[in-house]
């Protein structure tokens, strides 16, 4: 259970975060402004499938996927060959990344930049204020509807975008009755980290043609564009196939159907 373990870990981590609140919200406000992420991922998806590259050194389930990452390099990379925005994880212990990664990620990119980790506290969302995120990461099966709904509204109050994920029906209401503008479905069982590369394609329909519509996980190939991009999505999230691709430019260009 990758994702039960994940959030025992970072919620015992939060709950020894004794920071004061008001504090990080001053700084929080104090920072950078904003991007535009989802604006960037509807502009671009009027002429073809728009493409959130991510910046991934290992995950829980193939362990290391690229032994000499750098972010900063990787995130030029993707910005020339074409990506519209790019998510970065910031999670250490599972999946090595750093607030340092994002960092030096929206140094090097004018591309808008999504924190992906796994949210589970309001202090959560202002860090990645303070570290200069566009967009945070809300995930339906991590939190409680009172819990998405809160962190969702603090998140739009520091001008954040939020890309809330969901895995299935239940889930997705959820995510409705937020006010979710931007919805990720995650074709990744956050359980046991198998792929379903239907289970984006078939949840499509029940998502409101107003929410800009994201596929996360699980894409390969320009077939698997085409047939996310011909079932409504504005936009694709790709992590492993890029970073241990041998040719970035090619293959992000190929998923830009």
């Amino acid at each position: 259970m990758y994702l039960d373990k994940i959030l025992a870990k970072h919620r015992q981590i939060a709950s020894r975060d004794d920071r004061p609140l008001s504090d990080l919200v001053v700084l929080a406000e104090q920072s950078g402004s904003q991007r535009g992420f989802a604006d960037r991922l509807r502009e671009d998806s009027k002429s073809s499938l728009a493409v959130i590259a991510e910046v991934k050194r290992r995950s829980p389930s193939r362990g290391l996927l690229s032994q000499d990452l750098q972010p900063d390099v990787i995130a030029t990379q993707y910005q020339r060959a074409g990506a519209s925005c790019i998510s970065v994880l910031t999670d250490s212990e599972f999946f090595g990344g750093s607030p340092e990664d994002l960092q030096k990620v929206r140094i090097a990119s004018d591309l808008p930049v999504l924190r992906k980790d796994f949210t589970v506290s309001l202090r959560d969302i202002c860090d990645a204020k303070i570290m200069n995120a566009d967009c945070v990461l809300l995930i339906a099966a991590a939190l409680s509807p009172i819990e998405l709904k809160q962190f969702h509204n603090f998140a739009i109050d520091f001008e954040l975008d939020v890309l809330v994920e969901v895995h299935d029906e239940p889930e997705l209401e959820v995510a409705i009755d937020v006010g979710a503008s931007m919805i990720g479905v995650n074709q990744r069982d956050l359980k046991t980290f198998s792929v379903d590369q239907q289970r984006a394609v078939n949840m499509a329909p029940k998502i409101p043609s107003s929410v800009l519509r994201v596929a996360e996980s699980g894409v390969k190939s320009r077939q698997d564009a085409q047939q996310l991009r011909d079932a409504g999505y504005h936009a694709i999230l790709v992590g492993e196939t890029l970073v241990t691709s041998t040719d970035i430019s090619k293959t992000l260009g190929d998923l830009r159907v």
